[in-house]
């Protein structure tokens, strides 16, 4: 049976957290518990979530002090604080759960969509970590019935509308306060034999695209400074440098390359994890090359 916890972080999302909510109370089989992690928002998002809160009684809201928007290590900092706080609070009232998620405060779900990621844990005993497809809608109406989806399985979870297996999430170390916690978390579950999947058949709607909230250039320029914090082999860093630059809007890859040159040039320092580092520079590498 799918008993999960939900986490969401939100920083200034009045635009869309009231959809995203919808999608998360509509649900065929809704989290146990769903904590709403409001980082110290300006603009009307704490009266949602109060407004969220006060009619279900499984959401809670934790509330942070202001803090400047940062999607590398305080992003995973404010959802560490929402999965230790929902830990707890579990401890603490006895409730059982066996699957965590995470759900950024700009996405919302078909109705199914939990129910459907539950069906396919139960098929794969292994399966640790599993997502639907988000296609990006762009803050326009959602409309389920003429949304179609035909995509492949993927072999990478998104980070957003993510659920572990609860064995999984703890046996990986948790969720670290580090840049790309999803992608550390992601490969630390596969090299410990978890399989992790993305399921094209179970739709998602992202209502902005990934890394805009502070402009592209910013946004992908931090990616290519994270690719050089996790230690990135050069050869992937030019590969995903030159992938950005045929997608629009074109200049991606430039900031990207633009953001690893110059923590390169700067010499600053990387992640003090050799796990992550040694997948980077080996096998990531060879699976990149195809290599043996």
């Amino acid at each position: 049976m799918l008993r999960y916890i939900l986490i969401t972080p939100a920083k200034n999302e009045q635009k869309y957290l009231s959809k995203v909510a919808e999608g998360v109370i509509c649900q065929t089989v809704h989290p146990v518990l769903w904590v709403i992690v409001d980082d110290g928002s300006t603009d009307g998002t704490p009266d949602i979530i109060k407004n969220i809160e006060s009619r279900f009684n499984w959401v809670i809201s934790l509330q942070l002090p202001q803090h400047p928007r940062d999607i590398t290590f305080h992003y995973s900092y404010v959802c560490k604080k929402g999965f230790d706080f929902a830990i707890q609070t579990c401890k603490t009232n006895a409730t059982r759960y066996n699957y965590i998620g995470l759900l950024d405060a700009d996405t919302v779900l078909e109705k199914t969509y939990f129910e459907k990621l539950g069906i396919e844990f139960n098929k794969n005993g292994r399966l640790g970590i599993a997502s639907g497809h988000i296609k990006d809608m762009l803050d326009k109406e959602i409309n389920w019935a003429d949304i179609k989806y035909n995509e492949p399985e993927r072999p990478l979870p998104r980070g957003s509308g993510r659920l572990w297996r609860k064995e999984c999430f703890f046996e990986t170390g948790g969720y670290t306060i580090e840049p790309a916690p999803d992608s550390i978390s992601n490969i630390k579950a596969n090299l410990r034999g978890w399989q992790i999947r993305q399921f094209g058949h179970i739709r998602a709607i992202q209502m902005r695209k990934t890394s805009s909230v502070q402009g592209f250039w910013k946004g992908y320029k931090i990616r290519g400074s994270i690719g050089y914090y996790v230690d990135k082999h050069p050869l992937l860093i030019l590969f995903g440098s030159l992938s950005y630059s045929v997608q629009k809007p074109y200049y991606i890859g430039l900031a990207y390359l633009h953001g690893y040159l110059l923590e390169w040039f700067k010499g600053s320092p990387k992640i003090n994890d050799p796990e992550i580092r040694d997948y980077y520079w080996n096998k990531r590498l060879k699976e990149y090359l195809k290599l043996p």
